[in-house]
């Protein structure tokens, strides 16, 4: 399944990438996105997904040890997004289930059956 074009990465990134690397990122991403959300993915991808694709993406090639800062001499650098490579977020995770139609958090808890059954009643037949 086509997540996202490796145009498109490189586009985001603004720097060059290897073909090699733009499909392995997209590999697994794929790969963490279906551990996630399952085969509810489509082809092509619901709205929403290829954004977080992306994200994800862009961080197992720009960060993929999960540094959170730099320093070199008198310059320090931190960055904002210190995950490391492919671990989802949170807000990824809840917004891959949103796009998939999945419930998400206690509020969209559905604890009924999938299958309840004929109908019953102790006060005799319905």
């Amino acid at each position: 399944m086509l997540l996202f074009t490796t145009a498109e990465l490189r586009a985001l990134l603004g720097t060059p990438i290897s073909d090699e690397r733009a499909q392995l990122a997209h590999d697994l991403t794929e790969d963490a996105i279906l551990g996630e959300v399952g085969e509810r993915v489509t082809t092509p991808p619901q709205r929403g997904i290829r954004a977080v694709a992306l994200a994800v993406a862009a961080r197992i090639l720009t960060n993929p040890s999960g540094v959170r800062s730099e320093q070199a001499g008198g310059m320090l650098v931190s960055y904002a997004d210190s995950q490391t490579g492919v671990i989802l977020s949170e807000d990824e995770r809840r917004r891959l289930k949103r796009a998939v139609g999945m419930a998400a958090g206690a509020g969209m808890l559905d604890i009924a059956p999938a299958d309840p059954g004929p109908l019953t009643s102790a006060w005799g037949p319905m």
